[in-house]
């Protein structure tokens, strides 16, 4: 049976990680809020860009995407959002199983494959899996550093296509999703820009339609540049929710198991202690019957 001593020292270890875990949780807490309110704004900004494209496009004739050789791809760019960090359950695991598992990404030779990880933990999920990553970022520890994050990964998505000529850009992500998350992979490039003629059917927002004097072709530039830029943003605003949701989910357990063991052992503590007392208070009686029964 273990000591009084052991049992006291695991007492104060049990207590110290609870406190860590309640700081954690706080922490994951008020992460989720900042990041959410991230992905909030940036979405308003997003329809803005939608509606923007909408109006320099209504006049064009557009296409779907650039004709493919065979129906698919022959190589392609995947930008996988991860953590740095750990104790965040299987978050890492399951963005690189979806990633693996996504069907344009299956028939793509994995030497054709560009993959860029935005975290560390990720990239050793992606590599167990047998898949190279060739660069890896690190995530982004506040909302603030995301858009320099975003900046990285499109100098790194213009590097690729003038080096290799490639179109085919791929967002894989964990979507945040209440208290939970759900991988998602979204095609980044080509631009389908068919799909902003689908504004027509709705509502504008303002009376009138707006009306733009500079170069038709600079406007539609700059708004596919921010149209990118958002895009890769809320992906990354995304998983960074995500990231601490599953962080909040996992300290959540770890709480609830240390309150279990703690109780097992407090228990396990009061019944040594007794039988501590009990034997000290049986030798004290023993001794005093010895000495007044000689």
């Amino acid at each position: 049976m273990e000591s009084l001593e052991q049992l006291h020292r695991q007492l104060d270890n049990i207590g110290e990680l609870r406190a860590i875990v309640k700081t954690m949780k706080a922490l994951s807490a008020a992460s989720i809020r900042q990041y959410d309110q991230a992905v909030s704004a940036v979405t308003s900004y997003y329809q803005t860009v939608e509606h923007g494209l909408h109006i320099v496009l209504r006049d064009m004739q557009t296409t779907t995407s650039p004709a493919r050789d065979g129906g698919e791809p022959r190589r392609l760019a995947a930008i996988v959002f991860g953590s740095d960090h750990g104790l965040c359950g299987r978050f890492n695991e399951e963005i690189a199983r979806h990633t693996l598992k996504h069907k344009t990404l299956a028939v793509v030779q994995p030497d054709n494959r560009y993959v860029l990880a935005v975290g560390a933990r990720v990239t050793g999920s992606l590599e167990q899996e047998g898949q190279m990553v060739r660069e890896t970022l690190l995530a982004p520890n506040s909302a603030a550093q995301i858009t320099a994050c975003v900046q990285k990964i499109l100098v790194k998505i213009d590097q690729w296509s003038e080096q290799v000529g490639g179109e085919y850009v791929y967002l894989f992500y964990n979507r945040h999703s209440g208290k939970s998350y759900l991988p998602t992979g979204v095609e980044l490039l080509p631009i389908n820009l068919h799909r902003f003629h689908r504004l027509q059917h709705e509502r504008w927002p303002s009376r009138s339609l707006p009306m733009f004097t500079m170069d038709h072709d600079a406007l539609l530039s700059h708004l596919l540049l921010q149209y990118l830029f958002v895009s890769i943003f809320r992906a990354c605003a995304e998983s960074q929710a995500s990231e601490h949701a599953s962080r909040l989910a996992a300290m959540q357990v770890a709480q609830r198991n240390l309150d279990e063991r703690l109780e097992e052992v407090t228990m396990t503590f009061r019944r040594a202690r007794q039988k501590v007392i009990t034997s000290e208070l049986l030798d004290v009686v023993s001794g005093f019957e010895a000495i007044t029964n000689p």
